[in-house]
């Protein structure tokens, strides 16, 4: 049986960590590299890198602290944040990532999606959509929420998933922050429609709202969150064992299992 993740996401602005609420009012939590080392060696699954304002300032991701973050964790890294070319990719994966996330630079340029997979392969390739509700409507947004794009969401992930993207993060900017629990409407549409990897961002505030994550919607693969493991609010090995005792097949280590 796979194993539900457990992804710490790492917002980087001007070389720290930051988080808000439904992606505005930015505060400072730590320096990225000591709290991906913490999350490497206390069981995070993965954890997700983002330069949250390189889109929107028009910028390269900076590979200075990105190199530094992956010498110092030993679990699969997701980077995004300014990816707009195969280049960007080249750079990014050359500087320890895993795996390339990209959200804004795809929407600008569809085919980016493709000849990545292409050349790098479909796992390489993870998908990121900041998606808001608008008159009802699943509505992308770019350059870290900022810009309404207009698409349907649905629609730009499917196209997404059929141009080579191996996994979608689905980031709901009417729960992020808000720690009332993940938007399970939003995800389950977006889990009919395709079958990759879906990874659900935007919305936890306890351990309960990833047992609900995962019991409501067993094909999700992981979740994703930032502040309730920045703040201390919640620690990976508590939820891991809360996750293992409620049925649901997440990766302990043998210290944790009890």
């Amino acid at each position: 049986m796979i194993t539900k993740r457990i992804i710490p996401c790492l917002d980087v602005k001007n070389g720290r960590v930051v988080k808000g609420t439904n992606f505005k009012g930015l505060s400072d939590v730590e320096d990225p590299v000591t709290l991906a080392s913490h999350y490497s060696l206390c069981g995070a699954d993965e954890l997700v890198f983002y330069d949250i304002t390189a889109s929107s300032e028009g910028r390269a991701l900076f590979t200075d602290i990105l190199t530094k973050t992956a010498k110092k964790v030993f679990i699969p890294l997701t980077v995004g944040g300014g990816i707009n070319t195969l280049e960007d990719f080249d750079r990014v994966l050359k500087c320890g990532a895993d795996k390339v996330s990209v959200n804004s630079g795809a929407i600008r340029n569809p085919a980016l999606i493709g000849e990545a997979a292409k050349r790098y392969g479909d796992q390489c390739v993870v998908l990121s959509v900041d998606i808001k509700r608008v008159d009802g409507r699943f509505t992308v947004f770019s350059k870290g929420g900022r810009e309404n794009t207009h698409l349907d969401a649905i629609d730009w992930i499917r196209h997404g998933v059929d141009s080579g993207a191996g996994e979608i993060v689905v980031n709901s900017i009417d729960t992020d922050g808000v720690k009332r629990g993940f938007d399970l409407e939003m995800l389950k549409a977006v889990g009919d429609a395709v079958n990759v990897p879906v990874i659900a961002s935007g919305g936890a505030g306890s351990i309960e709202d990833f047992i609900t994550l995962f019991k409501t919607l067993p094909t999700v693969d992981a979740g994703l969150a930032a502040s309730i493991f920045h703040f201390g609010e919640v620690s990976i090995a508590s939820l891991k064992e809360a996750l293992y005792r409620a049925g649901i097949p997440t990766r302990l280590t043998s210290s944790e299992r009890t």
